[in-house]
């Protein structure tokens, strides 16, 4: 792993708003201003990685950064009297993460309402019910996460199989502990090879580096990736099964509401659309996601209908029966669908610490530092080394500003190295349970079973998987290299 001097060479990537804003804009690399900047960014990202021991939320470190960082770029061009250049500058960026929150908010307002239809509590009832021993159980919820991953996003599989995962195993913390580290491989490299599993390969796809079926030229480098380190941690597990509680009971009986399946029909729906319409008329994906919020809409509204239609009976029977003094009739109709509750309960410090970096990133690379990092990086080094390199930082900082970094280099990368440098910032960063978004998510959620030090333990095992993935990948695909 590269030592925390890579910290300091992450600091010069820059998300630079167009290709002619960097030769037009001023060059503050070497000002009071931009060694400001990058000081203030090191110390906002400080916060971020010491979210878990502070209980600083990951956004507002990083959301007071990006608006001094702009406000400083604001007041040198204004100067300069160039200040509608950087107006330019930081509404093409701000239009650039628009897309991307938009896109995200669909997805994420479909897992949530499957959530709420109870689609995921059916499917651990089940597995609850089948009785599965601890290695069954390590590798159902290991190959799941690989396999929902690519539609479901790896931050959302994670958190739903580590649910599983408290539940079933309960107090086995070594056990817990591996299935973290698992899931949170599985997930990261189910993720690499689908544009909807990661925020990398969605903002890849977005920028048309990569075609939609071409990235599936990344499954078995993806599934060497997961599959050998799984291998190897499965031999120290206690294979026996779990104990049952009356609350395991109860979920073996539970059922998923009605729609359930018909929102995920049109989950599958909504991606078809963004896909269809990237190919097919050449529009942003994020058109064909919003256009699937429109199908979740009025599914909803009569889900809604009907619900409440439903419920009205289903009171008005029990009042047949019930006592008169009886305040508390009780039914067995849930409340009617509402959309917004879906809506609601998104991941908005996620998205707000995505909009942070986004715009920090942003205004270093405006100010200059990406040329610098892009001529001593790819200047120096084959884009081979570069990429696996890149992978190896993402397992310290997270992956997004990477990948950021990349797109606005826009070096002279062939389909293969497009997918390298896809693998290795969506897997690198399982090295360390600070290196994704997963990662950090199940410190929070498996609080007291999983953590930096526990995940540390398997760190040689995962890394012998990041390697081998590589290899892999140059291999099977050395023709498009």
């Amino acid at each position: 792993m590269l030592q925390q001097r890579s910290l300091l060479v992450l600091l010069f990537l820059g998300w630079c708003t167009s290709a002619n804003a960097a030769s037009t804009g001023l060059d503050l690399t070497n000002s009071l201003a931009g060694w400001f900047c990058v000081g203030l960014f090191v110390i906002a990202y400080a916060f971020v990685m010491l979210e878990e021991k502070l209980h600083l939320r990951k956004s507002k470190p990083v959301l007071a950064a990006a608006g001094i960082i702009w406000v400083v770029i604001g007041w040198v061009y204004t100067q300069h009297e160039q200040s509608a250049l950087a107006e330019q500058a930081f509404r093409h960026t701000l239009l650039e993460f628009a897309e991307l929150m938009l896109f995200l908010l669909v997805a994420m307002t479909y897992i949530n309402a499957m959530d709420e239809r109870g689609l995921f509590n059916a499917l651990r009832g089940w597995m609850i019910k089948k009785g599965f021993t601890y290695r069954q159980l390590f590798w159902i919820t290991g190959l799941m996460a690989f396999f929902i991953s690519p539609i479901a996003d790896n931050l959302t599989t994670a958190l739903l199989m580590c649910a599983v995962v408290l539940k079933i195993a309960e107090n086995e913390k070594a056990f817990i502990n591996m299935c973290c580290v698992n899931i949170i491989v599985a997930a990261n490299a189910g993720g690499a090879f689908s544009p909807f599993g990661d925020i990398t390969t969605l903002m890849v796809w977005q920028a048309g580096k990569v075609d939609f079926f071409t990235f599936f030229h990344l499954f078995i480098p993806s599934l060497v990736n997961f599959a050998l380190p799984a291998a190897i941690m499965s031999f120290f597990i206690n294979n026996k099964k779990p104990h049952k509680d009356e609350e395991d009971l109860f979920l073996e009986t539970l059922t998923y509401k009605e729609g359930a399946f018909p929102i995920l029909f049109l989950f599958l729906a909504t991606i078809a659309s963004a896909v269809l319409g990237h190919i097919l008329i050449h529009m942003p994906p994020v058109l064909g996601m919003m256009l699937g919020l429109a199908y979740l809409k009025i599914y909803g509204f009569y889900l809604r209908k009907k619900g409440i239609v439903d419920l009205k009976n289903a009171e008005q029977s029990a009042s047949d029966f019930m006592p008169k003094n009886d305040e508390n009739p009780i039914t067995k109709v849930p409340l009617p669908f509402d959309v917004f509750q879906p809506l609601a309960r998104l991941e908005w410090d996620t998205l707000l610490f995505f909009y942070g970096v986004i715009m920090c990133v942003g205004g270093l690379g405006f100010m200059g530092y990406l040329t610098l990092l892009s001529e001593s990086l790819y200047g120096n080094f084959s884009h081979t080394v570069s990429n696996v390199s890149l992978g190896l930082i993402s397992a310290v900082i997270d992956n997004i500003p990477v990948m950021y970094a990349v797109l606005t280099m826009a070096p002279d990368f062939s389909q293969g190295q497009w997918l390298l440098i896809t693998l290795t910032t969506g897997v690198g960063g399982s090295m360390l349970s600070i290196g994704s978004a997963a990662g950090v998510a199940l410190m929070g959620q498996a609080r007291g079973y999983y953590s930096f030090l526990g995940h540390l333990k398997w760190t040689p095992v995962v890394a012998l998987g990041y390697v081998a993935s590589i290899y892999s990948h140059l291999w099977l695909n050395a023709s498009i290299m």
